[in-house]
């Protein structure tokens, strides 16, 4: 016959044993993000210098797009397939490419554009691996942050349609400042869903951190460059 004692311990048992297995598998997550986000930017990063070495002309807003959304869309229909680590390299591979000729133009265009390049990786460097470390750290959970992220972010993917086809720099300028603030709080809320177990798929969350790092770093350029020029 089970006394409650007994069944207040066992049941105080499977909640560590589940705990445990939770913390487990989201740290597998988490190392598992980060290997494949390290090589996808490395990947990414290689493409961007050969574009740059072989002076490739940049695709275009409509063929970016198409590309990225498409390759997006692929990812997440195949995410739990052997074939979504190949579309993640196809997808930071293209993104790599589109990069090469803005790296280009920052280069031979803007004053003193390689520190300002410089300045731009090593502040999206420090900010990855700062928010990074705090959401491991305190395991807070972020999710507060969805709804303002998601409208946030299409409102300033639409005002920046806008201003590359009305050709405003002012505000292109304001939109970069606003995906900066943007991309350092996705950042903060994708690593904190997968310390806590939300996120149990690493190529989802390996492409929701390398999309932010991409941004991160453009929109610093643009803000940088736009103080030099």
């Amino acid at each position: 016959m089970d006394r409650p004692g007994d069944r207040i311990v066992i049941e105080g048992s499977a909640t560590r044993v589940g705990a445990a297995a939770t913390s487990s598998s989201a740290q597998r997550v988490l190392r598992n993000t980060y290997m494949l986000l390290s090589a996808s930017l490395l990947w990414s990063a290689a493409c961007a210098g050969g574009a740059m070495a072989y002076r490739l002309p940049g695709p275009g807003i409509l063929l970016t797009l198409v590309g990225f959304y498409g390759l997006l869309f692929a990812i997440e229909r195949l995410r739990n397939s052997a074939w979504s680590v190949a579309l993640v390299f196809a997808l930071t591979g293209f993104m790599g490419y589109t990069l090469g000729p803005v790296l280009s133009y920052y280069m031979r265009s803007v004053p003193d554009g390689g520190s300002v390049i410089m300045l731009a990786f090593g502040i999206t460097g420090a900010a990855f691996l700062s928010l990074s470390a705090y959401a491991v750290t305190t395991r807070r959970d972020f999710s507060f942050m969805t709804s303002f992220l998601v409208v946030g972010s299409i409102t300033a993917f639409l005002l920046g349609l806008v201003a590359i086809f009305f050709h405003m720099p002012g505000l292109s300028l304001a939109v970069s400042g606003l995906f900066t603030l943007i991309s350092s709080g996705i950042i903060l809320w994708q690593t904190g869903q997968i310390v806590n177990g939300g996120e149990t798929n690493y190529v989802s969350a390996t492409v929701t951190l390398y999309v932010s790092i991409y941004n991160l770093f453009v929109s610093l350029l643009r803000l940088l460059g736009g103080s030099r020029s």
